[in-house]
């Protein structure tokens, strides 16, 4: 699986029951501490490995910094996303430092996985039922704070959600076997629905079952919607069907999220397995929708 398709990381079998995952990702700052900024770009990076179901397992630093920045801000930064990969069970193996007039940080990671157990974002099957593991918001509340706007709560909550890995939602995902699954990033929940609205399947979503970050639909009420959230509204809107929908009430599914939760999609089953698992263990897990045999639009609002 490679640049062909629209999967979430390139897939290369090097023998009959292992395959490397590979991916690259980096960000700009979206805090002003270094260290949480380290961490925030890590996780980001990382989350494609679990998007396919595989295991994440070595990494490299990209880091590009202006020669005015401090050493001590580098090596924070580093410091944070050593921290994640860390918990990640990553080994660090080496990296690349650029000089540049904007700062950026982020990782290329490889993972492992047994080709039979891939699990693609444009497969669902019709009867699936929709999950969504974190909730939306972290681009609306990144411009919230660029405008000094953005409280403490809505800030920490951010912090939070950009930080926590996806690793637990994708080991039991793999487990219970679904049918696909995405994880929610810069084209938010109405780009990345629309990818994995494969030939022959539309994606039915709930609007009041998606879940939103604090103060989410208060900052949008303000104005503090980022220029990414209006550039995938005008994109996708013509894949998606949300007649008599409000439109403002719309915006937190065109928000580009950093670091996002995973979109997956299971049999009823399966679906009801993972949400009591996921509420055992406490997992953030939320049905949001379900995969319904192909209609005019690839996704529908309801």
């Amino acid at each position: 699986m490679g640049i062909r398709g629209a999967d979430d990381a390139g897939v290369y079998r090097i023998g009959e029951s292992c395959a490397l995952v590979q991916t690259t990702d980096i960000i700009t700052p979206l805090v002003d501490e270094p260290f949480t900024f380290g961490r925030i770009a890590a996780a980001n990076a990382i989350s494609d490995v679990y998007a396919m179901g595989g295991r994440p397992v070595t990494a490299m630093n990209l880091l590009f910094a202006p020669s005015c920045l401090a050493a001590g801000v580098l090596a924070e930064i580093l410091r944070g996303g050593s921290s994640v990969m860390a918990e990640a069970g990553v080994c660090l193996v080496g990296g690349h430092t650029v000089e540049d007039d904007e700062l950026k940080y982020g990782l290329a990671v490889t993972g492992l996985i047994e080709p039979e157990k891939i699990i693609r974002n444009n497969t669902p099957q019709p009867g699936d039922r929709l999950i969504l593991t974190k909730p939306l918001g972290t681009g609306i509340i990144s411009t919230a704070l660029k405008g000094e706007l953005a409280d403490e709560r809505a800030l920490a909550a951010a912090i939070k959600w950009m930080t926590t890995l996806n690793r637990q939602a994708a080991e039991l995902m793999v487990e219970l076997g679904a049918n696909a699954a995405t994880d929610i990033t810069g084209f938010g929940l109405i780009g990345h629905a629309c990818e994995m609205a494969a030939d022959g399947v539309t994606l039915v979503l709930q609007l009041a079952a998606v879940p939103l970050m604090d103060s989410v639909p208060e900052l949008v009420a303000m104005g503090m919607i980022p220029a990414g959230c209006y550039r995938n509204r005008d994109y996708y809107s013509s894949f998606m069907d949300a007649s008599g929908v409000d439109p403002d009430s719309l915006m937190p599914l065109f928000d580009p999220q950093t670091s996002g939760g995973m979109l997956i999609a299971l049999p009823e089953a399966e679906s009801r397995a993972f949400l009591e698992k996921a509420a055992a263990s406490g997992l953030s897990a939320v049905e949001i929708g379900a995969v319904v045999r192909r209609r005019e639009k690839a996704v529908v609002i309801c």
